[in-house]
């Protein structure tokens, strides 16, 4: 079932390659791929054992240098939600596109379904040179996607994500060649028993840190994420920032805290600390913006640098929280970028000056945009407040992380400054009174969007006012990729030299710390 879900849109893409021949028939394939990959990977989730910490729905077969390279496949609760959220977001994505899209729409439909491939696989590879394999996949259709069908500066946005990723991605593969060497095989539970001493952790976990990093993106290696953003059409803008950011955070919390723990307990106070100057500096920076887009370009640096602190928390609470802040940002910024794109099909500008007062013509839509803007400010009751109060109550309870209390205070300050710059856009772009023209006669929702926007608005309220469902499946998991560090507790002194007895750092639950 595994091999089904990932490879379905793969299958379906060549499809629309080969008899795509019109716009509407290459739209209608594409919709009805993503629509039956979405209800097979339900599947998954339906027969998910919440109790099972390990690998289920495993799928291994031998490939190359004489098995020692597999093709090996398994899904757990880190990663179900991450790939229900990839499928979820699949049919929607396209759905945007039908008007949007008007130029080689066969081969735009065809890069969305190898980009979910892509991603899907990421998230379910257990063999390292698969993972990379899917990890550098995911960039060639994204660039076309820019490339193509982006903005003025397409060009220079798509080479710019192209060399970012690049560069961190080839360090990145000569540690795993260097672990490969080391274990004598490609697969990850391999991987997993490596005795590394601490300087070679260190570098390993840096080279893996880098690719990750710059993915994320974490401050200071965010810079190709506004242009990557701003120049990306609507469906690449959504995918950025719901899916693909994803990745580096996943790929800290399964590749690089549980291989080299010992690395992670001395150099991620200093991951930590950058979030939290992530959080502060994407807030102010966003509060300046005069482009609705890059507003939310930036308001993304923020958001994930409440993941990476969860995730250097070592709790099992914080990074729980940082998990669903993933889900949450990947829903509420998803729908942000729709919006934009609505208004944006309908003025061809996203100027907030070229607004106000749209509210008069466009209550719908201003409703919508306000519903998910509370969602995205970590509103009660909806989905962002979930993942930063464990984020920031993982963090705060912390015993490994220097200063926690300064830096979840500082962190908390990102919040305020969050709820600042979005309602403050909020107010120029809907409030007051109609002041241009041009925006007199604008249309409303339409049922597509309405289409687009309900399901999503849904899980916006479902992870907001339900999180235990998530929480259940995701914790047996999260306990046993924390489970490395636990053990290496006794041998290394956390960075500030604070003595930590290893049964109260990472025995958290996400009820609270036993």
């Amino acid at each position: 079932m595994l091999s089904w879900v990932t490879f379905l849109p793969l299958a379906g893409a060549l499809l629309i390659f080969l008899l795509g021949r019109t716009k509407a028939a290459a739209r209608s394939a594409a919709l009805a791929v993503a629509l039956i990959d979405f209800v097979l990977s339900l599947h998954l989730y339906r027969h998910f054992d919440a109790g099972d910490a390990g690998d289920q729905f495993a799928e291994k077969v031998a490939w190359l240098a004489d098995g020692k390279i597999s093709y090996s496949l398994g899904l757990d609760g880190v990663s179900l939600f991450l790939v229900l959220l990839t499928t979820f977001l699949g049919p929607l994505v396209i759905l945007s596109t039908w008007n949007a899209i008007q130029e080689r729409v066969r081969e735009a439909m065809g890069f969305l379904l190898v980009l979910q491939t892509a991603m899907i696989g990421t998230f379910v590879a257990r063999d390292m040179l698969l993972f990379y394999f899917f990890w550098e996949a995911m960039l060639i259709p994204m660039y076309f996607l820019i490339g193509i069908w982006g903005g003025e500066r397409r060009i220079y946005a798509a080479v710019k994500f192209f060399i970012y990723t690049m560069v961190g991605s080839v360090f990145m593969l000569v540690a795993i060649l260097y672990c490969y060497y080391q274990a004598g095989s490609m697969e990850l539970d391999k991987f997993m028993l490596l005795d590394l001493g601490r300087t070679e952790q260190m570098w390993l976990f840096a080279a893996f840190a880098l690719a990750f990093a710059i993915k994320v993106p974490l401050f200071p290696f965010h810079t190709w994420l506004p242009d990557a953003h701003v120049e990306a059409p609507t469906a690449g803008s959504v995918i950025l920032a719901a899916i693909l950011l994803k990745m580096g955070t996943y790929g800290l919390l399964r590749f690089a805290i549980p291989l080299f723990p010992e690395a992670a307990l001395l150099l991620g106070p200093w991951l930590a600390r950058l979030a939290v100057v992530g959080i502060i500096y994407g807030a102010l920076v966003a509060m300046v913006q005069k482009d609705v887009k890059k507003l939310v370009a930036y308001s993304s640096v923020s958001h994930l640098g409440f993941v990476v602190l969860g995730l250097f928390s070592l709790t099992a609470t914080g990074v729980a929280g940082g998990l669903y802040q993933m889900l949450a940002h990947g829903l509420s910024t998803g729908a942000l970028f729709l919006l934009v794109g609505v208004i944006y099909e309908r003025r061809h500008t996203r100027e907030i000056d070229e607004f106000g007062g749209l509210a008069h013509v466009m209550p719908a839509y201003a409703s919508v945009f306000m519903f998910v803007t509370l969602a995205s400010i970590g509103l009660p009751g909806l989905c962002g407040f979930t993942g930063e109060f464990l984020v920031l109550f993982g963090s705060f309870s912390s015993a490994l992380l220097p200063q926690a209390k300064l830096l979840v205070v500082l962190s908390a300050t990102g919040v305020v400054l969050g709820a600042i710059y979005m309602l403050w856009m909020y107010q120029r772009v809907f409030l007051g009174r109609l002041a241009r023209d041009a925006n007199r006669h604008l249309s409303d929702l339409n049922l597509r969007e309405w289409i687009v926007l309900i399901p999503i608005m849904v899980f916006i309220v479902l992870l907001g006012v339900a999180p235990a469902p998530l929480l259940e499946r995701m914790e047996p998991s999260i306990m046993r990729l924390l489970e490395p560090v636990t053990q290496a507790l006794a041998g290394v002194a956390p960075a500030g030299g604070a003595v930590v007895d290893p049964g109260s750092v990472v025995t958290v639950g996400t009820g609270g710390e036993r």
